[in-house]
Order: structure tokens, then C-alpha cells, then sequence
């Protein structure tokens, strides 16, 4: 504890960074000592210390008695050390990645850049997810521990973690979210978890939530910061899908090289990179950086948005032109998901009535007709209150009140229609009955990501 001028004790000021200008300080924690202390970065050099001062007052790594560090919920570097080149490091980075876990070679590259990427989130307004998606024995615990394990911060919850924790945890350590069964059977814990995502991937949006007993308090939680899940299932907010860059596990036979328990050589190789990621940190944190954000063909905004601060960081062309080809497929099978909804059936039946019957106008209930009709007679028909509906509340198209009952205008939601034409992915050659597979998105310019400083 420290002593003020009136000898009355106050409780130490701890923080997991100090960051003022180009000066850095990062908790670094020593395994076998267990203790913490600040590496910092000033001038070019790095050195340790117990405290730094900030605006006056003496500030402290964290706790090393705390559970969150002693029982490794949030994973440290031990100290900062020289690594080569940078092509040298995202190669030792792949390398270890390949080791341990069986994915795809192209999202072993991803996923190295992503952690790389991960130690510098903080410069930039947006941050992508990676999630491992698939089910049981399939490998998305194995995808956690190797990738989160290496990086920035990287914060470690299970399934069994209520909400609660992880809200706090995230607003003081700032780290990686590195989180295991991520679809809760649990409909509140689900919806606190998908408040989380929605919110932490871009920079000022915080959670609010009203806490205590008797007289409520609102506080607002930071929760922007890079997240590695793992789930069964996709959400239900498509949304939310188009946030991530996803790795499908469990489709082939496990590799005869991938050790099956993780050993002591496997955390000692994981504090190793990152030890030389928090040296990478400190040497390119003040760096200018050079935003990557040239139009790409065929991939919905929010996609190009989340990618950004990876092409940013990335120095192989061949590496950028790759990672943009996998987004480039998976818009597309975001799309071909999105078109497996009431919405998308309702839209395209709109849009071929319009086509057929050259029209401007249709009562709800021939909509209602031409989705039924469209679909197998197995299958759940749908109801003309249903339709208009999510006309009204999930697409926002108005109706009016005529002798025929509601009907839509197409001249007055014109606007609304071609918005989610785009967003369903559905084509004039779709339309007309042709057999082809070519998606079409248009492309709409967005502003490139400020640094936050």
C-alpha cells in the first residue's frame, strides 16, 4: 500500500498498460518468481520497474497474487525479446500454429496474422473475430489454446462463465477474448454474449448495464477489443456472422503429427512468441500506419470494414490477395445463408411478381400465395398476418389499407427494395429463371479507419 501526506493508506493504482505518448508500459509477469512487473518502452530501449508515474501518481502492473494472473485467466509475456525480422516472426508464428492444431493452410496464415495483428488492435477503430465453428471433437478447443494462446492479453473463459465477469474482465484488461462454446444454452446468457460481439468490434460503443441492489446504477463497459470464439452454430443474427473470419473444423482426418495433450513445451513455445510479439509491440505502436482500404469487388461493406485493419498490417501481396479471396467466398456463402429465410423468400416473390406481372402494387395476401406456392408442400407454409408482419417489422416496407386488404407499393419502397435485393444477394438472372451461380453485390465506399489518438 502507499502512504499519502496524512499517513492514511490508499489502495495501489494498477493498471495492465500505461500508455502517454510514444512511452509504453506492459505487465509482464515472471512464471516461476510469480511476479509482476512493467517492461517499458522509451527511446528505443526496453527496461523493467516496479511502478511508472502517471500525471503524478505512482501506478503498478497487476497483481501477481491476483486469481486473474496467478491461475493464468489472462496469459502475459515474461519480458520483451528481439525477433529477428518480421518475416521471420509470422513464420515462427505459422510454424507453431501448424504444429499444434489442424486447420487449412490458408487460415494458419490468417490466423498468425491475426495474432500479430491482435498486439496492435488499439491503433485502430475496428477489429475482425476469428471463430472456429463445429461440433463436438472437432477441434475448436484445440483452436482457442494454440491461437489465443499467443495473443495480445489474451483472457481465457469457458462455456460455464456467466456474463457478468467477462464484461469486467474485458473493460480493465483490455485483451483478447478467447472464448470456448460460445452459443450458451442459456437465452440471457446468449443475448448478453451476442451484446458483447455486436458492440466490441468497433471502437466506442460500450455496453451498458444497470448493476447493484435497492438504487440501480448504470455503468458502461469497454469491450472493444479482439475476440477468438468457438461455437456448434451459426447466430441468428447475420449481422453479427459478417464479423467474423470463420475456420470449419472436424471435416478431415486428424493429422498424425498433432500432439494429442498439450505439454509444458507447448506453453513455453506460446510465452516465447509472446515475449517477441510484446518486442514487435513496442517497436511498431507508434508507427504510421498506411490503411490498405482499396475497394474490394463483390464484398459487403461491413466485411471490407472488419478486414481492413488486417490488410493494414500485412507486407505480402500475396498474402493480401489471398485473405481477400477467402472473403470474397465467404460473402458469398453469408449471402447463400441470408437467402434461407422468410425475408429473402418474401423479397425475391416480390421482386419476381414485379418482373412477371409488371406491376406496381400487390396485396399481402398475393404475396403470401406466390412464397407458398414457391415452396414444397412439406414444407411450414406461412399465414398473410405472418407476412405482413415482417414486411412492417424485419424488412421495413409500408403498407396501406385498401378494399383488397394491406398492399405494398413498390414505386413508394422502391429504395428498400433495392437495398434488400443487394443484401439477399438476388439477381436479375435469378429472377428470370436461369441457372446460374454468380452473386451479385454492390459495393458501397466507406470511409477508411482513423487512428484513436
Amino acid at each position: 500500500m502507499i502512504m499519502n501526506e496524512n499517513n492514511n493508506t490508499k489502495k495501489q493504482i494498477r493498471k495492465a498498460a500505461v500508455i502517454v505518448g510514444d512511452k509504453i508500459a506492459e505487465t509482464v509477469y515472471d512464471p516461476v518468481l510469480k511476479k509482476t512487473q512493467f517492461a517499458t518502452f522509451v527511446d528505443g530501449k526496453v527496461e523493467y520497474k516496479e511502478a511508472v508515474v502517471t500525471n503524478g501518481e505512482d501506478v503498478y502492473p497487476l497483481d501477481a497474487k491476483n486469481d486473474i494472473v496467478d491461475k493464468q485467466v489472462v496469459l502475459l509475456p515474461s519480458k520483451a525479446v528481439e525477433y529477428g525480422t518480421e518475416t521471420e516472426l509470422i513464420q515462427e508464428i505459422q510454424t507453431f500454429i501448424h504444429k499444434y492444431l489442424d486447420i487449412t493452410p490458408m487460415f494458419e496464415r490468417i490466423a498468425a496474422y491475426y495474432a500479430m495483428f491482435s498486439w496492435l488492435y488499439d491503433r485502430f477503430n475496428e477489429v475482425p473475430y476469428l471463430r472456429a465453428i463445429g461440433d463436438f471433437g472437432s477441434g475448436k478447443t484445440r483452436f482457442l489454446q494454440v491461437i489465443g494462446s499467443i495473443c495480445y492479453r489474451p483472457v481465457c473463459m469457458g462455456g460455464a462463465t456467466t456474463p457478468s465477469p467477462i464484461f469486467r474482465i474485458l473493460n480493465e484488461l483490455k485483451g483478447t477474448l478467447v472464448l470456448d462454446e460460445a452459443d450458451f444454452k442459456s437465452s440471457e446468457m446468449s443475448d448478453d454474449i451476442v451484446k458483447i460481439l455486436n458492440s466490441g468490434y468497433q471502437r466506442g460503443i460500450p455496453v451498458l448495464r444497470s448493476e447493484g441492489k435497492g438504487v440501480f446504477e448504470v455503468k458502461a463497459y469497454d469491450v472493444f477489443s479482439p475476440k477468438v470464439i468457438a461455437t456448434r452454430e451459426t447466430f441468428n443474427d447475420k449481422a453479427l456472422e459478417s464479423r467474423f473470419l470463420v475456420e470449419e473444423m472436424g471435416h478431415g482426418t486428424l493429422r498424425t503429427d498433432i500432439p494429442r495433450r498439450l505439454s509444458d513445451e507447448f506453453y513455453e513455445e506460446s510465452r516465447g512468441i509472446r515475449n517477441k510479439l510484446l518486442m514487435w509491440r513496442f517497436r511498431n505502436f507508434n508507427k504510421l500506419l498506411v490503411f490498405d482500404d482499396a475497394p474490394l469487388e463483390g464484398i459487403h461493406p461491413r466485411l471490407h470494414q472488419i478486414i481492413i485493419p488486417l490488410l493494414t498490417i500485412i507486407e505480402s501481396e500475396e498474402m493480401k490477395t489471398s485473405l481477400k479471396e477467402f472473403v470474397q467466398k465467404y460473402n458469398q456463402e453469408l449471402i447463400a445463408d441470408r437467402g434461407m429465410s422468410w425475408e429473402s423468400d418474401i423479397i425475391f416473390a416480390i421482386l419476381k411478381m414485379e418482373r412477371e406481372k409488371k406491376i406496381d402494387s400487390m396485396t399481402v395476401k398475393e404475396i403470401t400465395d406466390s412464397v407458398n406456392n414457391e415452396m414444397d408442400l412439406s414444407d411450414e407454409t406461412l399465414q398473410t398476418r405472418k407476412v405482413g408482419w415482417i414486411l412492417r417489422a424485419r424488412l421495413q416496407l409500408k403498407t396501406y389499407k385498401t378494399r383488397k386488404g394491406y398492399t405494398l407499393s413498390l414505386s413508394k419502397n422502391k429504395d428498400k427494395l433495392v437495398f434488400w435485393k443487394e443484401r439477399y444477394g438476388i439477381t436479375e438472372a435469378d429472377l428470370s429463371g436461369e441457372c446460374v451461380n454468380d452473386v451479385n453485390v454492390v459495393e458501397t465506399p466507406i470511409e477508411t479507419a482513423n487512428i484513436g489518438f
